[in-house]
């Protein structure tokens, strides 16, 4: 957790962090969900929908997903991809429902059952580790709330971004709702991350 490239709290201010944990992981079993999950999904989504638009909700889901961990677990450091990978999956649950009289993949079910899977055991991996006693105690376990930030990203920007081919959902009010959500809550997250600490009078431990 001493890498550059971690969110730490402690360290908030260096603005590279809310996107660079993606990068790290914690342990072989993070690492190989997340593979598992970006094969299972990402790659399908986008053979569908193009890599622009996959990358934007993977990343968005990612920023999300630090911000999410900074505002609801402010003393948890942020680790792994999984922001980025729950915004697709949710993106593609989302995707399946809007147009699943419209697809023709025979496998659809198997495939969401699979990821569903996937997703449930990550997380309650995640919720378990998170409340593990630390070795130090000013460092502690990864924040799962990164999962929760990439989960709203998939199932707003999701919804906005993927193409849908059975309605044009930018003629409906939902496309600016969920753009409005997103927007706002990015905001907040990042009036907190300034002003929450000294307002909550929150004292956090130097970095180990």
């Amino acid at each position: 957790l001493r890498n550059p490239l971690v969110y730490r709290p402690q360290l908030r201010t260096q603005a590279w962090r809310y996107l660079s944990y993606i990068f790290m992981h914690v342990g072989v079993e993070q690492l190989g969900f997340s593979v598992t999950l970006q094969l299972l999904v990402g790659v399908p989504l986008e053979m569908v929908h193009g890599a622009l638009r996959i990358s934007f909700i993977y990343l968005t889901g990612a920023l999300a997903g630090s911000l999410a961990a900074s505002v609801a677990d402010m003393t948890a450091p942020a680790v792994g991809p999984s922001g980025g990978v729950y915004a697709l999956i949710s993106a593609h649950l989302a995707n399946v429902v809007m147009n699943w009289s419209g697809m023709r993949c025979q496998f659809k079910l198997f495939r969401m059952g699979v990821a569903l899977i996937c997703m449930s055991l990550e997380f309650g991996r995640a919720v378990w580790l998170r409340f593990r006693p630390p070795a130090h105690p000013s460092c502690a376990h990864p924040s799962f709330a990164c999962h929760l930030g990439g989960v709203m990203v998939g199932i707003t920007l999701g919804v906005v971004i993927l193409r849908n081919y059975e309605q044009k959902l930018h003629e409906q009010s939902l496309w600016w709702i969920f753009v409005i959500v997103y927007l706002i809550f990015v905001s907040f997250a990042v009036l907190w991350n300034i002003f929450a600490y000294s307002l909550l009078d929150s004292r956090l431990l130097p970095p180990a």
